[in-house]
């Protein structure tokens, strides 16, 4: 006889009850509860979402639940549509006019990738690393019709959430299909401004960390600058500036393999550098491999090692921004090893952009 009771997964569906204050107040930022989630970062602990008055926009104030699913949302899932979102509207003002898919999984970054047309979007994303997009939450800059949402609920495929700036009659029936399945439209298209008062509150035992949110400035070719003997092509470039960009939106240490129109490979949130670069590449070996990618590193390199393990396995070129006290040491081995080397910074500039991230 099995010692595993069945009924212990029912604490993954119960719905905790809270009593948080219907407001709450920091300063002159006033915040009202919007929603209950089903519990917190772990079953059996109430947690609620609290929309900023006066916000508008794509963001989380504006989000409206079409369907709940058999679960309803969870903290995790509003932590991962709001990451989500903030980096495909990043994506959406760089990249214009290109079909936009952004998948998290537990507020990092599985899959992104620019397609002209939505299934092919969405289906470039998931090939990114389709075992950990399994129970992704998946972010769109389009409307979702009915073809889309066909994939999306295609057997063997689980998405927790559907996150999109609107859907087809069609494509709601289809996603109804799939029980469990959150659907959630943006308050507005991801081209539309976005506002609320632009800081990040971070709790931490006995008191609370206020900062500015970062918003990288390299949102062009023009800002990045090469320093390497080997000059990229533009479409290496174009997958510099889409790698840099996720890997400001991914854990650090975070390394990302980018080719133009799609993420090869993700390492984030580990101690060294080194880790997270074979972990980029590691993972990247379960969908399109690292091979002619650009590798973005969202710090310095400490040491030559990472580039000597990029030009091992095949990647073109790095972005990252200069400081390391050995700059001219890792400069002159990529140069021996034939990679293109760009950080970033316009050309003429003395200090470059770091993309530090950790949530």
């Amino acid at each position: 006889m099995s010692k595993i009771d069945k009924s212990v997964r029912r604490q993954y569906r119960t719905k905790v009850s809270e009593d948080f204050p219907e407001k709450i107040q920091f300063g002159p930022w006033e915040f009202r509860k919007k929603s209950s989630m089903r519990y917190g970062e772990n079953p059996g602990y109430p947690a609620a979402f609290y929309q900023e008055v006066g916000a508008r926009g794509p963001n989380m104030a504006t989000l409206e639940v079409l369907q709940e699913g058999t679960k309803g949302l969870s903290y995790i899932n509003v932590a991962d549509m709001d990451l989500g979102q903030r980096l495909n509207r990043k994506l959406t003002q760089i990249f214009k006019n290109k079909k936009i898919c952004v998948l998290i999984k537990h507020e990092m970054p599985a899959g992104v990738a620019l397609a002209d047309d939505g299934v092919t979007a969405f289906t470039r994303a998931w090939g990114c690393d389709p075992l950990s997009n399994f129970g992704s939450v998946d972010v769109f800059n389009y409307r979702v019709e009915a073809d889309l949402a066909r994939v999306i609920i295609e057997k063997g495929r689980n998405v927790e959430v559907v996150y999109a700036p609107d859907f087809s009659p069609e494509a709601l029936e289809i996603l109804r299909e799939r029980k469990p399945l959150r659907v959630v439209k943006m308050g507005a298209p991801l081209e539309a401004e976005a506002v609320d008062n632009g800081l990040e509150f971070k709790r931490v035992a006995g008191g609370l960390l206020i900062q500015q949110r970062f918003d990288s400035r390299i949102v062009s070719l023009a800002d990045i600058d090469v320093i390497s003997e080997k000059q990229p092509t533009q479409e290496q470039k174009e997958a510099a500036l889409l790698g840099w960009n996720v890997a400001c939106f991914t854990r650090s240490n975070a390394i990302v393999l980018a080719s133009r129109d799609k993420i090869h490979g993700i390492g984030s949130g580990q101690r060294s550098r080194i880790d997270a670069a074979e972990e980029a590449i590691r993972l990247s070996r379960r969908g399109y491999g690292p091979e002619g990618t650009i590798m973005a590193s969202d710090a310095f390199m400490p040491f030559s090692d990472v580039v000597e393990l990029a030009a091992a396995q095949g990647v073109a070129g790095v972005i990252y921004p200069l400081g390391s006290v050995r700059d001219e040491e890792v400069l002159a081995r990529a140069n021996e090893l034939g990679l293109i080397m760009m950080v970033t910074r316009r050309p003429g500039e003395t200090d470059c952009e770091r993309g530090f991230l950790h949530r």
